[in-house]
């Protein structure tokens, strides 16, 4: 349990915290946005390369969650 304690142990919880919550919440958008755009392109599949890029955008939650997780990472003392 002391590792915990330290700096190196903190950082690493936050890295996983960080990641964890992004990839949570990109989950919970994209399950509702992707039904809601199924319905929409049975009704109007003029409108598919909007909602495509409306799809796209909780993947950024993702990649910002990894940037986060590895910057905290870096300022680990061993790495």
């Amino acid at each position: 349990m002391e590792y915990l304690l330290t700096q190196n142990g903190t950082y690493a919880i936050a890295a996983a915290v960080a990641l964890a919550g992004a990839a949570i919440g990109t989950g919970v958008a994209q399950a509702s946005i992707g039904a809601a755009t199924m319905g929409v392109i049975a009704e109007r599949p003029e409108d598919t390369f909007k909602l495509i890029v409306y799809m796209a955008l909780p993947e950024l939650i993702v990649l910002l969650g990894f940037v986060v997780g590895f910057l905290l990472l870096g300022k680990m003392e061993g790495a």
